[in-house]
């Protein structure tokens, strides 16, 4: 039944993906994959268009956004080959079996089935990869889930001139009409997110936002998963050996990193751990004078920006590197150029609260660690999840060879208790599309740590298990046939084999 608070709009948006939902599920997975690479093809027809409105919408040069808008085409084509390959399925056979272990077991097969519709609240930050035809839209459709976009804000025209573009694509090639809508509006987001049409929520934004979603889903009389990816400070530690081994590197790697697309990534470094008596202000300030200024995304962020700087500069005991700026133009855009401040081990402890939360913009703290500091010691102590964490180490260090192996290796343990990726002498920002790729992490990092956003794996966000237990052959998916005419991986359990479990743990 439909929701009272649903406009004639938004209703006839959701009732449209409710009906599709069973004739995509049930669509050969080529078929889906098919209107993917459709839809990546029309984005790249259209891409003069597109990206002229986004940067005029957002600020982003020309440069960014044309890497995106590849970069997208490709995750959609990713996707494509994702839903061919069909290993999101996981199809287990378990055969019939007289003799089994603990009595006759019944012919059991289980697989993953698409959840149905799916509503996509789009970022600011990546008005392509993030946003209407991004990795969240393409990753459900794969799965063969409708999928309904609520638009941001920041970024409204290009998102009804992309909602177009896919939208053609999706009808030429033959998809559901209802496969895929555009919304606008924060209310309208809330407002179908609590209808209980559907099935699951993705999100990529901020912890409050985020947090205050992932609650609409979770207090539904029927609670539905939401995956929401939000806040992160990605902490970088660096070794003195590695200092030593190519200081002005790690100087110029640092400042590009945190200018990069002013700051407003969510993979940005925001906290560097080096060690005491680096040297390395003279090489940070100079890299940070050769960057231009960029321009932010919108006031709103301008102005959350500056706010954040003031009370970092402001709090005791940091110093200040490159100072940086934000300068406000006639339109309140916001213009900015990397900040990087330093702060002691020992003030970055009295002043935890107010440095620790995250500055959305070019800025970053590094923090000063006396030589024999248990590096491992201090995530538990400084962070809850973050989306990276990242070790810089020297040649010597990365062989393995050294005294301190013990140590670097306590300390890539417990990011890997806390992070989601592991990076070694490189930066965060840069998130490759690919599909071992894990963009995502304990909270707050995101709301479901075991899921990510980017990479094929992305895909079992939106499918659930079922199970088939004596079923006759003509009532079961494709992908359960004996024959296997998708060609999925299947995992069997033949008869028999429970006599021998157990034996490999003997050798």
């Amino acid at each position: 039944m439909a929701q009272e608070s649903l406009t004639p709009e938004l209703e006839r948006t959701v009732a449209a993906a409710a009906d599709a939902a069973p004739a995509v599920a049930a669509l050969d997975p080529r078929d889906r994959a098919a209107a993917l690479v459709a839809v990546a093809d029309a984005l790249e027809e259209h891409r003069t268009e597109l990206v002229e409105i986004g940067t005029t919408e957002t600020g982003l040069t020309t440069a960014r956004l044309n890497g995106e808008l590849t970069r997208t085409a490709v995750q959609l084509r990713m996707f494509a080959d994702t839903a061919i390959a069909g290993d999101e399925v996981d199809a287990r056979i378990d055969e019939a079996d007289t003799e089994y272990a603990l009595g006759a077991r019944p012919d059991v097969r289980r697989m993953h089935l698409p959840l149905g519709p799916i509503l996509n609240f789009a970022a600011s930050n990546f008005p392509f990869a993030f946003s209407v035809a991004g990795g969240d839209t393409a990753s459900a459709l794969a799965a063969g889930c409708p999928v309904i976009v609520k638009a941001h804000s920041g970024h409204p025209e290009l998102s009804d001139a992309t909602a177009q573009v896919v939208g053609d694509a999706l009808r030429g090639a033959g998809m559901p009409a209802g496969t895929f809508g555009l919304i606008h509006g924060q209310e309208n987001g809330v407002a179908v997110l609590q209808d209980p049409r559907i099935m699951a929520g993705a999100f990529t934004g901020s912890i409050a936002a985020g947090r205050r979603l992932a609650d609409i889903a979770a207090a539904r009389p029927t609670p539905i998963p939401f995956f929401g990816e939000l806040g992160s400070v990605n902490p970088v530690f660096v070794t003195t050996a590695a200092v030593a081994e190519r200081a002005d590197d790690l100087a110029s790697g640092l400042v590009t990193s945190v200018s990069g697309s002013a700051g407003q990534l969510c993979t940005k470094p925001g906290f560097v751990f080096l060690p005491e008596g680096h040297g390395l202000d003279a090489a940070i300030a100079s890299a940070a004078e050769n960057v231009a200024e960029h321009r932010m995304l919108g006031p709103r962020i301008a102005s959350g920006f500056a706010r954040r700087r003031d009370e970092i500069l402001a709090a005791d005991g940091v110093r200040v590197i490159a100072d940086g700026g934000v300068r406000l133009d006639d339109d309140e855009q916001g213009w900015v150029t990397a900040t990087v401040v330093a702060v002691s081990l020992d003030d970055f402890r009295r002043n935890h609260d107010a440095l620790i939360e995250e500055a959305f913009g070019p800025l970053t703290i590094i923090v000063e660690t006396p030589a024999g500091t248990d590096l491992a010691s201090l995530l538990p102590e400084f962070f809850a999840g973050n989306l990276t964490g990242t070790v810089h180490l020297s040649a010597e260090e990365a062989a393995g060879s050294t005294g301190n192996r013990a140590e670097l290796a306590a300390l890539v343990g417990a990011l890997s208790r806390q992070v989601g990726r592991v990076l070694f002498n490189g930066w965060p920002t840069g998130v490759a599309v690919t599909p071992a790729m894990q963009h995502g992490g304990p909270w707050p990092a995101t709301t479901n740590d075991s899921s990510t956003s980017v990479g094929s794996a992305a895909i079992q966000r939106f499918v659930r298990p079922v199970a088939y237990q004596n079923a006759p052959e003509a009532f079961l998916p494709a992908a359960l046939h004996d024959d296997n005419p998708l060609g999925v991986p299947q995992r069997r359990s033949p008869a028999g084999d429970s006599t021998t479990w157990g034996d490999a743990a003997r050798r």
